[in-house]
């Protein structure tokens, strides 16, 4: 992957945070206010790491789904063709969220940050849980309120990530080092990695926005 390079991160991390966040709705604003309970307000690489363990859900949930509407597809190979189309970028969306997170765990790891089992391992697969099935029963229903939902949570991300560069302007001199850095992109600090995961976010954001109009395979 090609990074970005420094000043146009920059110039994205100022877009953000110029932007007003979306009207979450009541779905988002309770996981989003649980968070702050359990986790804390704070932005954290520990919170984050929670975040990305979420993030991977909706992608999974849709193409779980896509998958089922493949196998009554063969009279319509025009139809089959879409969706296949459709699980390729719910499969590219879902690898780019696990690259965040394992970026993530191998920073806490080398800082050391200690993490309790319960709250750090267990409870976010609980969370992912109960949001994997939220995302797919919105899904059959009105696909729309899946994405819109995803929309939500994607924009929550970027905003945090942005937040959190400009709250530790020490992460600017900071040099990124990663065993991850040849699949996921090499960046002048931690500040621009971070920078660079926020856009990710936005444009996750985007592709769900843009689907609403579409609905299912479209």
């Amino acid at each position: 992957m090609k990074a970005v390079a420094h000043r146009d991160l920059k110039a994205e991390q100022e877009r953000t945070l110029e932007s007003p966040r979306r009207p979450y709705g009541l779905l988002a604003r309770l996981l989003f206010v649980g968070m702050d309970i359990v986790y804390g307000r704070p932005r954290t690489l520990s919170k984050f790491k929670v975040l990305e363990v979420i993030a991977r859900v909706p992608y999974q949930a849709w193409e779980h789904v896509a998958y089922i509407a493949m196998t009554h597809t063969y009279a319509e190979p025009g139809f089959a063709r879409r969706v296949f189309e459709f699980v390729k970028e719910s499969r590219a969306q879902q690898d780019n969220e696990q690259w965040h997170l394992l970026i993530l765990e191998e920073m806490t790891q080398k800082k050391g940050i200690r993490e309790g089992f319960l709250l750090y391992r267990l409870l976010p697969q609980f969370i992912a849980f109960f949001y994997y099935h939220v995302s797919w029963l919105l899904y059959v229903i009105n696909p729309a309120r899946s994405y819109s939902l995803n929309a939500d949570f994607e924009d929550h991300a970027e905003h945090e990530y942005m937040e959190f560069v400009r709250e530790n302007p020490s992460l600017e001199a900071e040099s990124f080092e990663s065993d991850f850095k040849r699949d996921y992109g090499d960046f002048e600090s931690v500040a621009d990695l971070f920078r660079n995961i926020g856009l990710d976010e936005r444009l996750h954001k985007e592709e769900s926005l843009a689907r609403i109009k579409n609905a299912r395979f479209a």
